[in-house]
């Protein structure tokens, strides 16, 4: 296609002045489309291998997850799986990343719909009461699961595990300053430190959930996060 247009505007430009420069910028501007096209269908495999993979490690586990999991997930070959990722580790880290922004997101938009702080600040833990199976049949939430690795032997993925446990802790904190700032919660609260206690609190009904194969659990979580909203935060 690029030596076709290149000939053709050879033919008919050939006795006209800046010839040779419109052939050039032709050229480059085709070569640069087809560029773009080219990066726009890598991103595209790439995105899709990470898409196709994040429930596998969040299931199997990052560790544990092969080669041949993730190529049974996105039916392509190894080479065009390491032709888009370095090795296993930055793929698990990518699929990670999208793993926790699919809750945090979904997560931002439940705690979206309330009209009050306090609203809100309950909304947390009610999404996982309602949602609890989902979060089951996708393995579990994915921040504790990648926590237990990255603390125990997949070193390479702490950074990243942090970096997102730190988004769920402000996420909560927030919507305490918020409440604060409406007077709506007591000024004296300590936001960052509740924050930890109501995220503590979740995070454990989680692993009991999972364990026990029970989303009572949730329940419970629930009602003692209302508790300390309505006896310890709300004025």
């Amino acid at each position: 296609m690029v030596g076709m247009k290149v000939f053709y505007h050879v033919i008919t430009l050939r006795n006209k002045k800046y010839t040779y420069w419109y052939i050039f910028c032709s050229f480059v501007d085709s070569v640069f489309i087809l560029c773009l096209s080219d990066m726009t269908k890598a991103a595209q495999t790439r995105q899709f291998i990470i898409e196709q993979s994040a429930a596998v490690f969040n299931v199997k586990g990052y560790e544990n997850t092969s080669l041949s999991d993730i190529q049974k997930a996105t039916k392509l070959t190894k080479g065009a799986i390491y032709g888009n990722f370095a090795d296993k580790n930055e793929l698990a880290i990518a699929a990670y990343e999208y793993n926790s922004s699919l809750i945090i997101n979904a997560l931002k938009d439940w705690i979206g719909k309330a009209t009050s702080a306090k609203d809100a600040l309950l909304a947390y833990p009610d999404f996982y009461v309602r949602n609890g199976q989902v979060v089951f049949r996708k393995g579990g939430c994915p921040l504790m699961n990648a926590a237990v690795e990255a603390d125990d032997h997949l070193h390479f993925m702490r950074s990243t595990v942090r970096k997102s446990m730190k988004q769920f802790l402000r996420l909560i904190q927030d919507i305490i300053e918020q409440g604060q700032a409406k007077k709506e919660f007591k000024s004296k609260a300590d936001a960052a430190t509740y924050a930890a206690t109501i995220f503590s609190i979740m995070e454990g009904s989680m692993l009991l959930a999972k364990v026990m194969n029970d989303t009572k659990y949730f329940q419970l979580a629930a009602d003692r996060i209302k508790l300390i909203t309505m006896q310890e935060l709300l004025k």
